[in-house]
């Protein structure tokens, strides 16, 4: 089945993965610094989640027009996410392409590890067509192309030695507490996030599970792990057009918009 699975980061499964690479960005100290002293994730969480994939779905298969319109967005809210080192702390920078490329690593991993608990492992094609994909979504902004790991081997090297020592800082766990336990959400979006914390705490590693304060036991893991062999029954049975639809409807948006931008300034 993985064979035949052309548009792997279409698939709205990928949305279970979402706190994951969320916590794994923040772990990062200039990510987590920079999140928490100028990103309002905490107060729009949905529209911020829509923004990232919305850029992922446009690199990844959109127009250029598409992609141009998502990289002004991103290169815009990265203006001034940015802070000298001073005695205190190191500076930071959104433009930094080692922080991008770190966020970027976050993405791929965390969709190859859903990919891979729903439709089991990626023959070769299938994951270098995937680790191309993601490439694309660093080096759209300001990730020079030699900074992606060669290939897949390279990429584990890189990804095993950042996730070796990464511990979230106390700004990256009150981000990511107000992230897992929204005060001032909609009824609708607190009402999902028990299954969320659950998801995100069963695919963090156990280093930054204790860090945001997740529980976790014995039980949790045996229902974790009953949970995902329940989704990779049914998901795939789903049609097309209700697993790819958060990406058709991100990118019909990403059109609508520029439409009517371009009416506006005509």
């Amino acid at each position: 089945m993985v064979r035949e699975l052309a548009d792997l980061n279409a698939e709205v499964i990928l949305l279970a993965g979402a706190g994951r690479a969320i916590l794994l960005q923040l772990a990062d100290p200039g990510v987590g610094r920079g999140v928490a002293e100028h990103s309002t994730f905490t107060d729009r969480p949905i529209n911020r989640l829509k923004g990232t994939l919305t850029y992922v779905y446009a690199v990844t298969y959109g127009t250029d027009e598409q992609v141009k319109e998502v990289r002004r967005r991103v290169n815009r809210a990265h203006v001034p996410v940015r802070r000298d080192a001073d005695h205190e702390t190191p500076g930071y920078n959104a433009y930094d392409p080692e922080l991008q490329l770190w966020v970027t690593a976050t993405l791929y991993d965390t969709a190859l590890v859903i990919i891979e608990k729903i439709y089991g492992p990626l023959d070769d094609e299938s994951a270098d067509s995937m680790y191309r994909d993601y490439a694309k979504l660093g080096t759209a902004l300001q990730l020079p192309p030699d900074m992606w790991p060669k290939d897949r081997e390279a990429f584990g090297r890189y990804y095993d030695a950042r996730m070796a020592g990464l511990r979230a800082s106390d700004a990256a766990i009150r981000v990511g507490r107000g992230l897992l336990y929204p005060q001032h959400a909609a009824l609708w979006y607190r009402t999902i996030m028990p299954i969320a914390r659950f998801l995100t705490a069963g695919l963090l590693p156990d280093q930054l599970r204790n860090d945001f304060g997740l529980p976790w036991s014995g039980r949790h893991e045996r229902r974790f792990h009953r949970t995902m062999k329940a989704l990779a029954v049914a998901y795939p049975k789903l049609p097309q057009r209700l697993r790819h639809w958060f990406k058709n409807y991100c990118l019909s948006e990403l059109d609508t918009f520029s439409r009517r931008a371009g009416r506006a300034s005509a």
